[in-house]
């Protein structure tokens, strides 16, 4: 099945008018395209950017939007390369870390953003470390939600899974998948919907890296904040958090109870924003 782009954008702001607050959108020019991010909070409040998993787009924090936008002003991006409504125009998308952290330098500059907080959510999450670890003058503090690619391999099973979907991507694999994953849990109808479109669209290949080395891990300058799933299927949680631990001595590293990965960052939203606005206002 091709991808349905109309399908897509309807499922898109169908999630998106479900953020309880008022949303800004804007879409800011890059020298790699058009970048649309969905703003909210006070204007002058300190900024928290937020990044989406893979597969996932900046719709998909309707369940964290207000708790978040009531001291800070939430910048969610949708990379541009992938499902959402960011556009290369004609331009060539970024094909290495070192032009994926030079698009959120453009970012942040067109957001007038000299210093902000960071929060991603599985591939997310390794976009936000290792952008902390080259600008660390541009990330003042750095929440990683299940990160994947930062400390630990995938699980076996979950790649054998992914691989259906990856190699034939679909709706109703992708639904599938997210079924399997979150062990039957309810899962948001709309999200839902979204994911599986999202899985049709003709993406580049993600940018990806090796995990960032023990030593620079050491020396992030970041307020860190890592809340493995206790549920993932996509990683070893508990390796994850005790390797996370040791390696970023600094860092707070609490497990979120009673969810999977790819439940976040809406399914047990209470817990996961209690813990991310508790570590904003230390």
């Amino acid at each position: 099945m091709g991808f349905d782009r109309s399908a897509f954008l309807s499922a898109y702001d169908t999630l998106l008018d479900r953020w309880p607050v008022p949303v800004d959108t804007l879409d800011l020019d890059t020298p790699w395209g058009t970048t649309r991010v969905n703003a909210a909070g006070p204007p002058g409040a300190p900024p928290l950017l937020l990044l989406h998993g893979g597969g996932a787009t900046a719709a998909s924090w309707w369940a964290n939007a207000a708790e978040l936008a009531r001291t800070a002003r939430v910048f969610a991006v949708d990379r541009i390369g992938e499902a959402g409504r960011s556009t290369a125009d004609g331009r060539t998308p970024p094909r290495t870390p070192e032009q994926l952290h030079g698009w959120l330098d453009a970012v942040l500059d067109a957001l007038g953003a000299d210093r902000a907080d960071l929060c991603g959510h599985s591939y997310g999450g390794w976009i936000a470390l290792t952008y902390a670890l080259r600008r660390p003058d541009r990330v003042a503090r750095l929440a990683l939600l299940d990160p994947t690619g930062c400390f630990t391999g995938y699980r076996p099973s979950y790649l054998l899974h992914a691989a259906p979907m990856l190699a034939r991507p679909s709706e109703r694999r992708a639904r599938a998948f997210l079924g399997w994953e979150t062990g039957g849990a309810p899962l948001d109808p709309d999200w839902t919907r979204l994911y599986g479109l999202a899985a049709t669209f003709p993406a580049t290949r993600p940018v990806t890296g090796p995990r960032p080395a023990p030593q620079a891990l050491a020396a992030l300058e970041a307020r860190c904040l890592l809340l493995p799933a206790a549920d993932s299927r996509t990683h070893h949680p508990r390796a994850l958090a005790a390797r996370a631990a040791r390696l970023l001595p600094r860092a707070e590293v609490r497990t979120l109870a009673g969810v999977s990965h790819h439940g976040l960052p809406y399914l047990r939203p209470d817990a996961l924003n209690a813990e991310l606005t508790g570590f904003l206002a230390r």
